[in-house]
């Protein structure tokens, strides 16, 4: 494996990890959502994240052939279809007939949780990007 394709699977897992970060957000920001464009509540969404071959652009096809590395790509964004959570507010605009107003289900601490996991995950793929390139650095300058 060349450091140039560990340089590809660390950019594979920060773009995957920006891409649950923002689905997190979004959840975030949507938890008291109760009406959206295609009706009803908000519906949660998450990232499922599957295993992707990568190349390096510097490498040979041989040695793509060669290599087994795998990085980490957005297999599928899920939308959660469980049913809302009802409140009782009958003064609520989005009240049905019997007072109670449809909420995304969803708990803020779990998505806090989730969304500083993501940015540490993706704070260690830009360490070990910053270490590759250090190496690389340094081999340019043995070789001078």
């Amino acid at each position: 494996m060349s450091l140039f394709s560990v340089l590809s699977i660390g950019a594979s897992g920060m773009a995957a990890q920006r891409t649950r970060a923002e689905m997190l957000t979004e959840n975030l920001a949507n938890a008291e959502t109760t009406r959206t464009p295609e009706g009803g509540p908000y519906r949660r969404k998450d990232v499922v994240f599957e295993s992707t071959p990568v190349s390096s652009p510097f490498s040979s096809e041989f040695d793509a052939q060669l290599q087994a590395a795998g990085g980490v790509g957005v297999a599928d964004i899920v939308t959660d279809m469980s049913d809302p959570e009802r409140r009782y507010l009958p003064g609520h605009p989005d009240a049905d007939k019997d007072g109670y107003v449809a909420f995304p289900r969803g708990n803020a601490a779990e998505d806090m949780v989730d969304l500083m996991g993501a940015a540490r995950s993706y704070q260690a793929n830009v360490a070990a990007i910053g270490a590759i390139k250090d190496m690389i650095q340094r081999s340019i300058d043995l070789l001078r």
